[in-house]
């Protein structure tokens, strides 16, 4: 087989030939030891010469640099392409460096080999991609942003007409980013890190002043930050609380605090004092969840028990029922009974997060005209981890903003102009 007819079958250097091969040493930087060859290339003479800057044809060559550029790997082995690159002498645009298609401008790997090192940042981590490849982990790093930011482009913040805005943990150390979903298409339009009014900001900035008047509906949990900056940036537009936080708050501040009151009232009955000690999980967790025997004995005897924890868990479980209804005046009078029932109980957390609820009430029964929910986030959240940990940790939050992304690029060919309520419902 001649130079020409294998230079054809690997195929992918267009404009240049092949002069020789050879075996260098052994790649022994990783665990396992690799072979290396230098593939020797040289133009060929009736080549098309184009300028990399106005794609023209040019002939006159300023000058000759030979360069050592990575391509895939051949049977097993590291590959080098040793390519000669020209200068070109451009009338218009002055010495730039001829384009090819098979290697960018300055790039030290072909584009092939980036397109396949790209394709293997989607699935495994940076750390096992570069070990895989053999390349620097910063360099497989910086490959697999440029893919990034080449293919998700700017982010479209038109015609989002409901979102839903939710934290997460991005470290340790209570250091949070947000979250910002498209809750029509499941498109994640924005991270940031931080969780406080500065740091939303941007994402409304971006959204300009058509944006924010189309934007009609913000799911949010009770955070006074995102609610402040949303009523600022869109005075007219729907804050509808989502039940899993509202629930949750109950949870912290009602059920926890009465049962550690309840123990503390018992301390001299030690026997009792445990079985309430130890029954924060079962007193959190939905009746329906309980599926163990031993579990539902448990519950159905502490609850028979004590009055005051019994109290706040049925009243716990009807507040959910808070979120079935679609006719505010309906949701309206049970809120009503709710609340009625929650300030004669007498429990003083159960009256004082019923009061609170009660400023807020509006954005639980917004619920009603847009069934908007944070657990679309749920699963992004979910996501996200698996994302820290298959990089180990992010030291960069452009780039981990774009995995994110990337991760939630939307429905395919999800129409924007249906409501929330035609599509969560």
């Amino acid at each position: 087989m001649t130079n020409d007819e294998l230079t054809e079958l690997l195929g992918g250097w267009e404009g240049y030939r092949l002069s020789g091969v050879r075996r260098v040493g052994v790649d022994a930087e990783f665990s396992e030891a690799h072979p290396v060859i230098e593939i020797e290339l040289e133009p060929c003479a009736d080549r098309v010469k184009r300028y990399s800057g106005c794609l023209q044809e040019v002939d006159q060559v300023h000058d000759i640099t030979v360069r050592r550029v990575r391509d895939l790997n051949i049977l097993d082995a590291r590959t080098i392409l040793i390519v000669p690159r020209c200068r070109l002498n451009c009338p218009r645009c002055g010495r730039k460096l001829e384009q090819l298609d098979w290697l960018a401008r300055y790039a030290r790997v072909t584009r092939r080999l980036a397109q396949s090192v790209a394709r293997l940042c989607a699935v495994l981590p940076i750390k096992h991609v570069a070990a895989y490849v053999g390349l620097d982990w910063g360099t497989v790093k910086q490959i697999d942003q440029d893919h990034l930011e080449d293919t998700l482009g700017p982010v479209d913040l038109s015609n989002a007409e409901s979102i839903v805005m939710d934290e997460f943990a991005i470290q340790k150390g209570h250091r949070s980013a947000t979250v910002i979903l498209d809750s029509a298409t499941k498109r994640v339009l924005w991270v940031c890190r931080g969780r406080t009014r500065e740091d939303i900001r941007p994402f409304f900035e971006e959204l300009g002043r058509e944006g924010r008047r189309q934007l009609r509906a913000v799911a949010i949990d009770m955070n006074s930050a995102y609610e402040e900056e949303v009523r600022y940036q869109c005075p007219f537009v729907k804050i509808v609380y989502d039940l899993f936080h509202v629930v949750a708050k109950y949870g912290r501040e009602v059920i926890d605090r009465v049962r550690v009151d309840e123990a503390n009232r018992l301390r001299h009955d030690k026997p009792a004092r445990k079985v309430v000690k130890g029954a924060r999980w079962l007193l959190l967790r939905n009746r329906k969840n309980v599926v163990k025997r031993q579990d539902r004995v448990r519950l159905n005897e502490l609850l028979s028990a004590n009055k005051r924890l019994a109290t706040v868990y049925v009243l716990k479980d009807d507040l959910k029922h808070l979120w079935d209804y679609r006719y505010e005046g309906a949701a309206l009078r049970f809120w009503k009974e709710w609340y009625d029932r929650a300030i004669r109980s007498r429990i003083e957390p159960l009256e004082r997060f019923a009061r609170n609820l009660k400023e807020r009430i509006r954005g639980v029964l917004a619920h009603c005209h847009w069934p908007l929910h944070t657990s679309l986030l749920e699963g992004v959240n979910n996501r996200i981890k698996v994302i820290k940990r298959m990089a180990y940790g992010f030291r960069d939050d452009a780039y981990f903003f774009l995995k994110i992304r990337a991760a939630f690029p939307g429905i395919p060919g999800g129409s924007k102009k249906k409501s929330a309520r035609e599509v969560l419902t």
